[in-house]
């Protein structure tokens, strides 16, 4: 996928400086589940930002700081105590993931803000922030990131960032571009299974399959059936070097 987030990198920068300078380019990418958006995302903003930064060191007053920032919808997930409100709990703990057991109006209140022109003065320099998810809390962390006037170009990372449905519709209309990531569903569940048993979820591959096969496949299907019209399918390729790259 490397050569695939090298050549969309430029892509986006290029019309990065079509877009106008009280702007943003806000880019929604989405996906069937184990299309590999995160780490494909995390290789997409390294590139932009290098772009960004060697066009710069070419001109009287090079930018020091980064120009696109990745924002997770996995922030926007509602804690486990929202879920044990639910009127059923046990259902909502269990389908934890599922469309309905996110913030959809927060995460449109979120890209509605983005969508704000961006202020010359120095005295009116808005900050959005975001919520991010933490594994160790297994729940989100709000204000966990911050979207700051020079974030021109803000890529926002998920499975549900450009549902057709409300309250995600609100939010979807708004995105510059929608991309999506596919991968056929015999190779998904092969990589479910796999990602499964390695992180714990399941202890063995069979329960991994099930999950698989009961859970994650549905799901992207209802992604598939119910998402406004993407602007790019990318096609997903394994790259066991993305796959591992932690950093941002």
């Amino acid at each position: 996928m490397d050569p695939i987030a090298s050549e969309l990198a430029t892509v986006l920068v290029d019309k990065l400086q079509e877009t106008p300078p009280e702007s943003r380019l806000i880019v929604g990418i989405s996906g069937s589940p184990a299309a590999g958006k995160s780490s494909f995302c995390h290789r997409l903003l390294k590139n932009i930002n290098a772009l960004l930064h060697e066009e710069s060191s070419a001109t009287a007053v090079p930018i020091t700081r980064d120009a696109a920032i990745l924002v997770g919808l996995d922030g926007w997930h509602l804690t486990r105590a929202e879920l044990s409100l639910f009127p059923d709990p046990k259902l909502a703990h269990e389908r934890r993931g599922i469309h309905w057991t996110f913030d959809g109006k927060g995460y449109a209140a979120f890209v509605q803000a983005l969508r704000h022109p961006l202020s010359a003065s120095s005295t009116d320099l808005i900050v959005i922030t975001a919520p991010a998810f933490s594994h160790a809390l297994k729940d989100p962390t709000p204000d966990a990131i911050s979207v700051h006037p020079h974030h021109r170009l803000v890529i926002i990372e998920g499975l549900y960032t450009f549902l057709n449905i409300p309250p995600w519709a609100e939010a979807s209309e708004l995105l510059d571009e929608r991309w999506f990531l596919r991968v056929d569903e015999a190779e998904a569940c092969r990589r479910l299974t796999k990602r499964h048993v390695e992180t714990g979820i399941c202890a063995d591959e069979e329960g991994a399959r099930s999950r698989a096969v009961g859970n994650d496949l549905p799901n992207g299907r209802f992604i598939v059936e119910n998402m406004m019209q993407p602007t790019k399918f990318i096609d997903s390729i394994e790259d066991s070097v993305m796959a591992h790259e932690l950093d941002p």
